[in-house]
């Protein structure tokens, strides 16, 4: 069975995740909204499997995670580790961003972005 996005079940929380995301959210969305990276176009909130990731470049198959403090918590790192494992599985990348780094310093942090995509669009057109 192919990677299911955006699961019907999942609209609610999707559009809740929305309204409701954090400011680091606010700022990166900011960075990298209206394909300001590398032309790229990127979605808030985007299910895959059962999960919903902050952000997806459908074309690079490339999802971003912000861990804010409830990352922290004992038990989060696995359950994090496991849905990492399942999702790039389905043949989706992720680079994980701290929360308080988007905050800091939301330049570095795009810039580091930027650095992951041209190495995906490469390995894209080199038909990897």
């Amino acid at each position: 069975m192919g990677v299911v996005f955006n699961r019907k079940h999942q609209k609610p929380i999707r559009q809740h995740l929305r309204v409701h995301g954090t400011r680091a959210e606010a700022f990166l969305w900011l960075g990298i909204k209206c394909r300001q990276i590398e032309g790229m176009k990127f979605r808030r909130q985007h299910g895959i499997l059962e999960y919903v990731t902050d952000f997806y470049c459908p074309e690079l198959r490339l999802a971003i995670e912000i861990d804010g403090i409830s990352h922290d918590r004992p038990g989060a790192l696995d359950k994090d580790r496991r849905r990492q494992k399942e999702i790039e599985a389905a043949g989706v990348s992720i680079i994980r961003v701290r929360d308080e780094h988007v905050k800091e310093n939301v330049d570095a942090v795009l810039d580091q972005i930027r650095v992951e995509v041209i190495k995906r669009k490469r390995a894209v057109a080199d038909g990897g």
